[in-house]
């Protein structure tokens, strides 16, 4: 059966339009009775939508007879780490504050399958339970979340002057306070949430604000993270972004793994280095549960994406955005972020979302992708995908210089609107 609310990431949408307080409820009455009625850890955002959310779906999972943990503003991370029988986040990740939406981590705190969302989905429709639970609020779920990830990712970071970027979501008063125990000069931006404000002009998906005071106070870096804490991308002292793909090489050559997952966005640049520095990669699609999938099927644990969900299975279970910032700080090793990140050549890449009004890609259009990638020949690529979250469809170009990438990109692009737009 074909998921119908599920995407790449949870069920998603804009509150009041694609997602409402009644389906919401739906979910939390499915997502219960398919975990066996048991209990639900349940942690959200900062967006202004959270709080009606939480309550919508506290009330599905009572209406099943489960019983719902409320644990308020948490990152996604924690979440999946103090999961119970079941674990949800209330929340839309890097989206604007007007989405909002609803993930789901199993018993061991692993995204759910493809298989088990569709089970869910099914259950939408089933009828309250004759015995209803309960739900209750705890307050310690942050300081136990803080005390892990401090103590098995961290290490000292005594002279180091780092700009925290919070996106006004879930890390606000969390993240800086880490970097501090740690011995750092912290300075927090975009930590102040009112519930319109998280992702907006800050956090990983707009690194002007973090570049912009991490270039005039004369910081050695800077970490953004998004607004549910699930990923991260950093600046070096110049204002240059260093994403996902430069944080995972980093890390894949400081932690000495062998293997390493990552998708299909990965810049050629990476494959280039592990294949010299003989680190198997593994590639999956678009997504980072497929990323911990492979992890877990291979047994590996470092993988990631380009748009830096970093993860690291060490003493984790999902990946995790602070985490990672602590260890792409102890991988300096008292190199700057420029001089660590310069290990890895980066193919110029020129992306473009281009909206559309349906997401299936005709076949002319997969043939022309096809052709191209032919005539490329390795030294470049093109990549087209459906969104899993936004009606668009991404088209990624890969080439040796800027220019070439750049008229990919916009040939691909002109194609997609004109057969989809």
């Amino acid at each position: 059966m074909a998921r119908r609310y599920f995407g790449t990431d949870g069920v998603r949408g804009v509150v009041g339009e694609d997602l409402t307080s009644a389906l919401v409820e739906r979910l939390g009455r499915a997502s219960a009775l398919w975990s066996g009625g048991g209990r639900v850890f349940v942690g959200r955002d900062t967006r202004g939508s959270g709080p009606e959310l939480e309550e919508a779906f506290a009330r599905g999972v009572s209406s099943a007879g489960g019983n719902a943990v409320l644990a308020g503003v948490l990152p996604t991370p924690a979440v999946a780490l103090l999961a119970l029988d079941l674990g949800t986040v209330i929340s839309a990740s890097h989206n604007p504050p007007q989405y909002n939406g609803v993930k789901f981590f199993d018993a061991e705190g692993r995204k759910l399958t493809d298989a088990s969302e569709e089970e869910i989905e099914a259950l939408l429709d089933a009828p309250p339970a004759r015995s209803p639970g309960e739900f209750v609020s705890v307050a310690a779920a942050t300081e136990s979340y803080l005390e892990h990830i401090v103590e098995r990712f961290g290490s000292g970071l005594s002279g180091l002057k780092v700009a925290v970027d919070c996106a006004n979501g879930a890390y606000s008063g969390i993240a800086p306070r880490a970097f501090e125990q740690l011995g750092a000069e912290v300075t927090a931006i975009a930590s102040d949430p009112d519930g319109e404000n998280i992702n907006v002009g800050c956090g990983a998906t707009d690194l002007s604000l973090l570049q912009s005071v991490v270039t005039a106070d004369s910081f050695d870096l800077g970490i953004a993270f998004d607004g549910d804490g699930a990923r991260m991308r950093a600046v070096d002292a110049e204002g240059n972004a260093v994403d996902g793909d430069q944080i995972v090489a980093m890390l894949a050559l400081d932690l000495e793994v062998d293997l390493v997952a990552v998708t299909v966005m990965t810049n050629l640049g990476f494959h280039q280095l592990m294949g010299e520095r003989g680190i198997e990669v593994v590639v999956t699609d678009v997504g980072d549960r497929y990323v911990l999938e492979a992890l877990r099927e291979r047994g590996g644990l470092l993988g990631g994406e380009q748009s830096g969900h970093i993860i690291y299975l060490r003493d984790h279970v999902t990946g995790d955005g602070l985490a990672a910032a602590l260890l792409l700080c102890g991988a300096l090793r008292g190199r700057t972020l420029a001089e660590a990140a310069a290990v890895m050549p980066r193919y110029p890449q020129v992306q473009e979302n281009v909206p559309v009004a349906a997401k299936s890609l005709p076949p002319a259009l997969l043939a022309e992708v096809e052709r191209t990638n032919e005539e490329l020949a390795g030294e470049g690529r093109i990549l087209v995908r459906p969104s899993g979250t936004e009606p668009v469809v991404r088209v990624l170009a890969e080439a040796s210089d800027f220019q070439k990438a750049r008229e990919l990109s916009a040939t691909i692009s002109d194609l997609v609107r004109r057969e989809l737009g």
